[in-house]
């Protein structure tokens, strides 16, 4: 089915650009932020797993990559670097506003792949949970002061016109 193909190979690419934010952030914290290394390498980690994750699923299926996957590695990288120079609430910004577009992107996949197809479906179900523990540590440590709010919608925008094109790609 073309709409499951469709959310595989959207979700593979997010999982990309996901890669880049954190490894262009955990850049940065080596050298700014020491204290946030280790959660930064841990996120890091579960996005590599999604990744390989949905990848598997692409090859077993024999589905093509987004064509617009370099592009969202290096959004990605772009947008964690800028994020983490802007200093370390705003990568926890960064990371909640990600994750809330992500989430939001999450519970319309998993309702339909639930009737449509239960790989796709578990696939999708098991990085929830990572997601949500990622979105929790932006909430968390991010200040939601005026100063970030226009940082928190423009990744959100981004992030979301980010899925959309990945649809078309």
């Amino acid at each position: 089915m073309r709409e499951v193909e469709r959310i595989i190979r959207v979700d593979h690419a997010g999982e990309r650009g996901a890669i880049g934010i954190y490894s262009a952030q955990l850049l940065v914290a080596r050298v700014l932020y020491k204290d946030l290394v280790m959660v930064l390498e841990e996120m890091l980690s579960h996005e590599h797993e999604h990744y390989g994750r949905f990848n598997r699923l692409l090859k077993a299926r024999g589905i093509r990559h987004c064509y617009g996957l370099t592009i969202w590695a290096l959004g990605g990288w772009s947008l964690g670097i800028i994020t983490a120079l802007l200093g370390r609430n705003a990568i926890w910004v960064c990371t909640n506003s990600v994750e809330t577009a992500v989430l939001h992107h999450l519970q319309w996949q998993l309702a339909f792949l639930e009737i449509h197809d239960a790989e796709a479906y578990a696939a999708v179900l098991s990085i929830k949970k990572d997601e949500e523990e990622h979105q929790a540590l932006g909430q968390k440590n991010g200040r939601h002061s005026i100063f970030y709010k226009p940082i928190f919608w423009l990744v959100q925008w981004s992030t979301q016109f980010a899925i959309w094109l990945s649809t078309k790609l």
